[in-house]
């Protein structure tokens, strides 16, 4: 799904705020439970009838207050919204309480008399912690509140901005929570990991596989963890031998984590094979060396690191000779093994074309009132489609396919030459001349805005591609196509129902 994810930095900082907000929720559970009816509790303790149990009950409701006004002084401080003065209050009230809890402890065995003004002073203590509690709960509900709004507009706003850079319209903010139900599923993956850290591996040991050039490799960059499970158990259930098929999975660090939690709960199914990276695992992306990289870091250019990422794919995977790229919004339907054994005549990419009559055609991605355009390209020749393309990595590292994209990025380094916020352009630049059609059978293209694709022409295609605004994961997803996409998702998978995915 190229062209448009920005990096989104704030998703540890989600995750924190919500395992605070889990602590809280406890804690007030928890005060709730020891304070609730008041009269009953107040009754309780009159009717006591020696001061060991009077001072027990006390200090049972000492140690709640304090752990909810801890709570409390945590959340004021991690939100900072609270002032200084409230943070100190709170965090004051609570070490007073636990204090006052521990001198109770050791004061059950002295007689009535003594224990009179301590009691006096537990209630009274317990009294203001009750008050500065119920005062202050109104306020951190609407923090967070306001929080979670903030955090579904930053959703929401990321959203748009990818639609508005690829030149789309706004029908993926129209589904309305759909895109806030994929940053809740990655959220709830990141909780699952942070509760219990030692089910999950940080560095899985490599599996032979992934470096096996006898296999069928595949690379798919993507931070959409739903949309990739779904194009690897299409393609398990298609593939003829699914031992045979290895997924390369790359993502961005702060989603890494996320993958690997599904993966770890959803083993890959059939027995293929699923390696997965974050680009910060590949030490040679980096700013001198490449300048999507140091264009990126230099604030020139508001582009989907992701989506570059598949220039590099000779330099990833060394030890392979033929990678096939899939995006992340296709569904396999027929076994692929075949891409194997294709001859695409010495040339780099095996592509579907998309060219008809006069559409579709370079004139359309180029800017071809620039000299350099003019005398390398023609305008009318076909444009092929990403989605599913054939890399013979050899005749890449042959015909220095990374050098010659380099050159044309720091030629558009002021965007002059082409739109530098969608990646067909730079493909169709790097590959040019160099690409073998492929048949239309093995890619067919459109389902995320085409509603007239004959049936025929799906149930033949291998691979289908819900290219365009309307994803199968989406509110918006045309409703004769998204059962083809639904089938393949793990509704087992129990944070589905908890992120209101409507599948």
């Amino acid at each position: 799904m190229a062209g448009g994810r920005a990096f989104r930095p704030s998703a540890p900082r989600r995750a924190a705020f919500a395992a605070l907000l889990t602590l809280l929720l406890l804690a007030l559970l928890s005060f709730f439970l020891s304070s609730a009816p008041a009269a009953s509790s107040r009754s309780s303790l009159a009717s006591a009838s020696s001061p060991p149990s009077r001072l027990a009950a006390i200090r049972r409701h000492a140690a709640d207050h304090a752990a909810v006004l801890a709570a409390y002084a945590a959340h004021a401080r991690k939100l900072k919204e609270a002032s200084a003065a409230q943070s100190l209050s709170f965090s004051t009230m609570s070490s007073d309480l636990s204090a006052l809890s521990s001198r109770l402890a050791s004061h059950l065995s002295l007689p009535e008399d003594a224990v009179k003004p301590l009691e006096k002073e537990a209630r009274d203590r317990i009294k203001l912690a009750r008050i500065l509690a119920a005062d202050s709960k109104e306020g951190f509900d609407t923090q967070s509140k306001i929080q979670k709004l903030s955090d579904t507009v930053f959703a929401v706003g990321e959203q748009l901005a990818r639609a508005r850079r690829a030149g789309r319209m706004s029908s993926r903010i129209a589904a309305g929570s759909t895109p806030k139900s994929l940053h809740c599923l990655a959220m709830r993956l990141l909780e699952a990991r942070l509760t219990k850290p030692s089910a999950f591996a940080d560095d899985p040991d490599p599996s032979p596989e992934f470096d096996d050039p006898s296999l069928y490799h595949y690379a798919i960059f993507s931070d959409n963890v739903l949309a990739v499970s779904v194009v690897v158990a299409s393609a398990a259930r298609a593939a003829a031998d699914p031992s045979r098929h290895v997924f390369h999975v790359v993502t961005a660090p702060m989603y890494l984590p996320a993958f690997r939690v599904w993966f770890a709960r959803r083993p890959p199914p059939l027995g293929v094979h699923v390696q997965l990276l974050a680009y910060s695992d590949f030490p040679f992306l980096n700013a001198t060396s490449s300048p999507v990289l140091n264009q990126i870091e230099a604030g020139k250019r508001d582009v989907a690191l992701l989506d570059y990422l598949r220039f590099y794919l000779p330099d990833m995977f060394p030890a392979l000779q033929r990678v096939v790229l899939l995006e992340d919004d296709v569904v396999v339907q027929k076994d692929l093994a075949g891409l194997w054994h294709l001859d695409l005549d010495g040339k780099v990419n095996g592509a579907v074309e998309m060219c008809f009559g006069g559409f579709r055609r370079y004139r359309k991605y180029l800017n071809f009132t620039q000299e350099i355009v003019q005398e390398r390209f023609d305008p009318g020749a076909c444009a092929w489609a990403y989605g599913v393309n054939v890399y013979d990595l050899q005749a890449w590292r042959r015909d220095g396919c990374t050098e010659l994209f380099h050159q044309y990025m720091e030629m558009n380094e002021d965007g002059a030459l082409w739109d530098p916020t969608s990646v067909l352009p730079a493909g169709l630049m790097t590959f040019y001349g160099n690409t073998k059609p492929l048949d239309k059978s093995w890619h067919v293209m459109g389902l995320g805005y085409n509603p007239n694709i004959s049936p025929e022409v799906i149930a033949g295609a291998a691979v289908i591609h819900f290219n365009g605004n309307m994803k199968p994961w989406l509110d918006v997803a045309l409703n004769q196509y998204k059962a083809l996409w639904t089938k393949y998702v793990d509704t087992e998978m129990e944070f589905l129902t908890l992120c209101n995915f409507g599948l």
